[in-house]
C-alpha cells in the first residue's frame, strides 16, 4: 500500500512538472525559434497588378482613345527591338521629362510594364503617375517576358532596329503589307518584297521556306491592322521569328531621313553582340584577371547595390546618371552593369547623346545576380 502510493505521487508529481515546463518554455521556444518571415520584397510593388488577360483585353490596333499601354524600359537598347504592340516608350529614368507623352483625361486607364518580375521599373512609373493624379492606373508585373513567351504573341519594333538590320544584311524577309499599286509602288523600305495582307494567301509562298527566318511586317502606320493580320497568318502557317514593324512606313520615312550613324570606335575589348555590348566571357575575363583596368559603373538603384555589386564597382542610379557622365574617365574603358542589360544598356545610349567623344564604353547585356561578397553569376537574356 506504501509502495502504491509512493508510486502514485511520483506520477502527480512527474504530470505537473511536465506541465509546468511546456507552460513556462513556450514563449521561450517562440523568441528562439520565431516563425519564418515572409521573403523580404526586393522593391516596394505597386498595388494594383493585372495578368496578361487583361492586358490582352485592353490591347487594340489602333488603341482606344481611353488607354495607353506603358513599356518602361529604357528606349534603347529594349524597346527599339521588341515590345508589346500598341505600347508607348516612356523610361522611368526619363518619366519626368516625358510626362507630355500621358493622356490629357487623368481617368484614362495607365498599364505599366517592363521586364519582368524582377524589375521594378513599372512599379515606380506607376506610382509616379498616381502622384501626377491618374487615377486609373495598374501595372502588369510579369511585363514583356511572359507576354513574348505565349507563341500567339509577337513583338513590335522600332524603325531604328528595322535600318540596323538592313545596314548590316541580315538574314531577314521584311514584308509591305500595304496594297502594291496604291502604296508600295510609290515608296516602300529598302529590300522589303510586296505581299499586300488582302493577298496573303495567293502570295504567302514568297515568304521563306524556312520557317525559323526572321520575317518582319509593316505596313501604314500604328492606325493601320495589315501587318498585324499578316503577322498572325504566318504565325498560324508555323513562322516562329515573327515581329511587325508597327509604326510603319510613314516612322520609316521620318525616321530615315533624319538619322545619323553613330560610329563607336573600336577597342581592343571584345564586343558582343548587341552594339555598345561587351562579351560575356571578355567580362568574366576582366573582372577575374585584371579589375582595375575597367570604370565599372553600377546603375541600379541604391538599394540594389547595397544587395550586393562587385567590389569594384561604384554605384551612379540611372536616374542619377546623365548629370555625372562629364566626370566619366577617358583613360580606360567604362562598362556598365546592373540586373538585366535594360538600364545599364541606357546607360551606354546616354553616353552617346551626352558625350559622343567617349568611345570607350560598354555594358552589359545579360542576367546578372550578384551577391554580398562580389560573386557573381551571368547569363544570356531568354529573349
Amino acid at each position: 500500500m506504501h509502495h502504491r502510493l509512493i508510486t502514485i505521487l511520483f506520477a502527480i508529481f512527474f504530470l505537473a512538472a511536465t506541465l509546468s515546463g511546456c507552460a513556462t518554455q513556450q514563449p521561450a521556444a517562440t523568441i528562439q525559434a520565431p516563425a519564418k518571415a515572409p521573403a523580404e520584397t526586393a522593391f516596394e510593388q505597386f498595388h494594383d497588378i493585372v495578368d496578361m488577360t487583361f492586358v490582352q483585353q485592353h490591347i487594340s490596333i489602333p488603341m482606344a482613345d481611353d488607354v495607353m499601354l506603358i513599356d518602361a524600359r529604357p528606349y534603347k537598347p529594349k524597346f527599339i527591338k521588341g515590345h508589346i504592340p500598341g505600347a508607348v516608350s516612356i523610361p522611368d529614368s526619363q518619366f519626368d521629362k516625358m510626362t507630355d507623352k500621358l493622356p490629357a483625361n487623368k481617368d484614362s486607364l495607365l498599364i505599366f510594364y517592363c521586364g519582368g518580375l524582377k524589375c521594378k521599373l513599372s512599379h515606380k512609373s506607376a506610382m509616379k503617375a498616381e502622384k501626377l493624379g491618374y487615377t486609373n492606373v495598374k501595372v502588369f508585373a510579369e511585363g514583356y517576358p511572359i507576354w513574348i513567351a505565349d507563341r500567339a504573341n509577337y513583338p513590335a519594333v522600332s524603325a531604328e532596329w528595322v535600318k540596323g538590320q538592313i545596314e548590316k544584311g541580315a538574314d531577314m524577309a521584311l514584308v509591305d503589307s500595304r496594297p502594291k499599286r496604291k502604296k508600295y509602288d510609290k515608296g516602300h523600305i529598302p529590300t522589303a518584297i510586296s505581299i499586300p495582307d488582302m493577298q496573303f494567301d495567293e502570295l504567302k509562298g514568297q515568304l521563306p521556306t524556312d520557317k525559323r527566318k526572321l520575317v518582319v511586317f509593316y505596313c501604314g502606320g500604328l492606325k493601320c491592322k495589315l501587318s498585324h493580320k499578316s503577322a498572325a497568318k504566318a504565325i498560324a502557317m508555323g513562322y516562329t521569328n515573327v515581329k511587325v514593324f508597327a509604326e510603319g512606313y510613314p516612322a520609316w520615312v521620318a525616321y530615315a531621313g533624319n538619322a545619323s550613324a553613330t560610329a563607336v570606335a573600336a577597342t581592343t575589348i571584345k564586343a558582343g553582340e548587341e552594339e555598345g555590348s561587351i562579351d560575356h566571357g571578355e567580362f568574366k575575363r576582366l573582372v577575374a584577371e585584371s579589375p582595375e583596368s575597367i570604370y565599372l559603373v553600377d546603375v541600379r538603384d541604391a538599394d540594389e547595390y547595397q544587395k550586393g555589386s562587385l567590389k569594384t564597382a561604384i554605384n551612379i542610379p540611372i536616374d542619377n546618371l546623365e548629370e555625372k557622365i562629364k566626370n566619366l574617365p577617358a583613360d580606360k574603358p567604362v562598362v556598365f552593369i546592373c540586373g538585366t542589360g535594360a538600364r545599364s544598356g541606357e546607360a551606354f545610349y546616354m553616353v552617346q547623346d551626352v558625350r559622343p567623344e567617349l568611345k570607350n564604353v560598354f555594358y552589359v547585356d545579360g542576367e546578372m545576380t550578384v551577391k554580398q561578397d562580389g560573386s557573381f553569376t551571368l547569363k544570356k537574356q531568354p529573349i
